[in-house]
């Protein structure tokens, strides 16, 4: 048998008795192939082991055949969960996914939107983040370009995201209705439009109670369960009661959990906990994570889809994703 890396066309040709013409049509998919012939190449190949050379069709073509991908965190769950989404839409359109990760930082965003680019890449999926939209807008211009996370007026059309400001509201409202009056909220990166967006929707659910909306109950968090431990450190620091907690990502509710159990804290029965994205892991917290539900894997499904459009010239499905409260049993009413 021939080295699979030195099969070419030609011995595909010879080994079902046609044209190099016939294989290439057969290979490309975009000719009509008489089914007699179809059926020699293609068993052709497969005694021949034959792999394709996607560099090489890329010369040819003009394209990659890959979609860069700017995420945030690789480790992190939510990331992680939209990034699995993404992979299984693109399972058999001859698109690979390359991944670049953020770190939270805007000059790492731009570092990976730069690599993304100089590789050529049919088209990007940014996730979230805080790279400028004047960036955006520009990239857009450049390469086909679906924003997750982001809304983005200017390129509205290319962004998709679930509705942030609703999730802040609806956890902080869940958290008043049963009789929680003085109501933490632990912050995610406010650099970031989500963040930002789920604290706006924590501040409306306390004015529409007729609550006043008390900074020293607010500590911005990082997205991960330390900044979750310090966030209560700085809020015992600070002195100030409260009956519950609304971290803006589960991460951050972990790491609240945590550190109110080294004090000696009970939760619910001293402080109530909502978090927000609903990871699996949420579901075996002691005791389970009351949560927002972010459907992450249904982004990355969208987002791969919609960018596929965008690389036909087709247009995309605007969609957003409506916010939903997961009840578990880290909240009890007030006592």
């Amino acid at each position: 048998m021939l080295d699979r890396q030195k099969v070419t066309i030609q011995d595909i040709a010879d080994k079902a008795n046609v044209s190099p013409s016939t294989v290439s049509r057969v290979l490309s998919g975009n000719a009509r192939v008489v089914e007699s012939k179809q059926t020699a190449v293609l068993e052709a190949i497969r005694e021949l082991n034959y792999r394709p050379n996607i560099f090489a069709r890329g010369l040819a073509s003009g394209q990659s055949m890959t979609i860069g991908v700017l995420t945030q965190n690789i480790s992190s769950p939510i990331y992680d969960a939209i990034m699995w989404g993404i992979l299984q839409n693109l399972k058999g359109s001859g698109y690979s996914p390359v991944f670049a990760d953020g770190y939270w930082s805007q000059e790492a965003e731009k570092n990976a939107l730069h690599i993304l680019l100089d590789r050529h890449a049919d088209g990007l999926i940014v996730i979230g983040g805080s790279s400028p939209k004047e960036v955006l807008i520009e990239t857009a211009k450049r390469v086909p370009l679906v924003v997750v996370g982001r809304e983005i007026p200017e390129i509205s059309e290319n962004c998709l995201k679930m509705d942030d400001f609703q999730g802040g509201y609806l956890a902080t409202q869940h958290l008043i209705e049963r009789g929680h009056r003085q109501i933490v909220n632990i912050t995610g990166i406010l650099s970031h439009d989500d963040a930002v967006e789920r604290l706006e929707g924590y501040k409306k659910a306390l004015k529409e109670a007729g609550l006043a909306v008390d900074d020293q109950l607010i500590v911005e968090g990082g997205f991960n369960e330390q900044s979750g431990v310090m966030a209560i450190n700085i809020l015992m620091e600070r002195g100030r009661a409260f009956s519950a907690i609304f971290a803006a990502n589960d991460q951050m509710a972990f790491g609240a959990r945590l550190a109110l159990y080294r004090k000696g804290i009970r939760v619910p029965d001293d402080v109530s906990i909502i978090g927000y994205d609903n990871q699996p892991t949420s579901a075996y917290m002691t005791p389970p994570l009351t949560t927002i539900d972010q459907p992450a894997v249904e982004l990355g499904e969208a987002a791969s889809f919609n960018i596929l459009q965008l690389i036909k010239g087709q247009a995309i499905e605007k969609t957003t994703f409506p916010a939903k409260i997961v009840m578990r049993e880290s909240v009890s009413r007030l006592r």
